[in-house]
């Protein structure tokens, strides 16, 4: 079954429940969402005695905002507790240490972080909410002389979002400090089947512009992407599904790869693929792979098959989240027509209105190899070029 919730839903991911005659569960949030009336609804009572009876059904969320629904009517299964141990970065390190002893993290009450003695900790380290999404209140700290600063964008960046989610998928109350791991970061589309048997169905590669970029700009994914570092990260992932026993458990994994090729964890986003139905959206324009129809059916890719029609391309997808330095408030419009100019093949534009999400939308792009420089350039821009003031804004600089 299927549980949908804000902020966005694909027009793929709704055929795919349709073609499929996948449930979807009939929260008021749902139909608010999918006008469909022809989907496979079925009742939240007629979930919930579902749930009772099978406490292994398999369940996709496109939305961490079910979470709260998922921990109140699944208590029968495990999802409650491997959901709480993953969202809770704290909880997620403590499950892993044995097999990380090195790696050194703490958790820190937000009340807290001002009387903490800085001095004392490794540099340069990260800074983020234990319970946390799309890279808000998130830092690297390269220096003591920078703590005073980080804290007040904290603050600030907590002030501003803190409406924006539910606290099961954002909550401040609780950060953590973690050591900073040079490296190559990635990111990871897979499902453990019924048997608890994992199977990739992407790997992404998170480009920055800095080793001081904590964004979301920009992911990639290729062949020689995937093939680098596909089986040192299915060893890595079968460590935690065997650690968090997990079975018909879809996930969205990020971690860092370091330059002797040891896997560092970052996070594990519990019941569904990248946000905003970014990447699992993004398999099929790339590999034609459906990875929700891969899920419930238990399908595996092919990649030998599928790398065959696939050489020498890179898919992206594009975050347009809001870097400019203008305020919402200052914004009138965003030059969608322009940005495409700029990609030499763009493979699906999903506008979202900035005052809801601080994100202008997603672009998902294909790439040949040689013109990477179209994937720096947007890395790098602050999106002014696209953006269009108010005349009350411009006026007054």
């Amino acid at each position: 079954m299927i549980l949908i919730d804000k902020p966005y839903v694909s027009d793929f991911l709704v055929k795919t429940i349709k073609e499929n005659n996948f449930e979807i569960v009939a929260t008021a949030t749902a139909r608010n969402m999918i006008a469909d009336k022809t989907l496979n609804w079925i009742t939240e009572e007629e979930v919930k005695i579902s749930l009772k009876k099978n406490p292994e059904t398999s369940i996709y969320t496109n939305s961490e905002n079910t979470i709260n629904w998922i921990q109140n009517n699944a208590v029968s299964s495990n999802l409650p507790g491997q959901i709480e141990v993953f969202k809770n970065k704290i909880k997620f390190r403590e499950l892993i240490k044995d097999s990380f002893p090195d790696y050194f993290f703490r958790g820190v009450r937000f009340k807290d972080l001002r009387k903490l003695n800085v001095e004392e900790l490794k540099f340069p380290f990260i800074i983020k909410p234990a319970v946390g999404f799309f890279s808000i209140a998130v830092h690297k700290v390269d220096t003591p002389a920078e703590w005073p600063q980080v804290l007040d964008m904290i603050d600030s960046e907590n002030n501003s979002s803190k409406d924006l989610y539910p606290k099961e998928v954002l909550n401040a109350t609780d950060f953590i400090i973690e050591e900073y791991i040079a490296g190559e970061e990635y990111a990871i589309d897979c499902y453990f089947d019924k048997k608890g048997k994992l199977v990739v169905l992407n790997i992404l590669h998170h480009i920055f512009s800095s080793d001081k970029d904590v964004s979301d700009r920009v992911y990639s994914t290729s062949k020689e992407i995937i093939e680098k570092y596909k089986n040192e990260i299915q060893d890595f992932l079968e460590i935690i599904g065997e650690k968090a026993k997990l079975k018909n458990f879809p996930a969205h994994v990020e971690l860092r790869i370091d330059g002797n090729g040891k896997i560092n964890p970052i996070e594990v986003n519990p019941l569904r693929f990248g946000g905003f139905c970014t990447t699992g959206d993004l398999s099929w324009y790339a590999y034609g792979i459906n990875s929700y129809k891969y899920f419930f059916q238990s399908k595996k890719p092919d990649w030998e098959k599928i790398f065959e029609t696939r050489k020498d391309k890179r898919f992206s997808i594009i975050v347009l989240d809001n870097n400019s330095g203008f305020e919402e408030s200052e914004i009138e419009s965003f030059d969608y027509e322009k940005l495409l100019i700029d990609f030499e093949k763009p493979l699906d534009l999903r506008k979202i209105e900035l005052n809801e999400y601080s994100v202008f939308g997603f672009l998902f792009t294909e790439t040949k190899y040689g013109n990477e420089k179209e994937l720096m350039q947007i890395l790098g821009s602050d999106l002014k070029k696209y953006i269009r003031l108010k005349k009350t804004s411009v006026e007054t600089e």
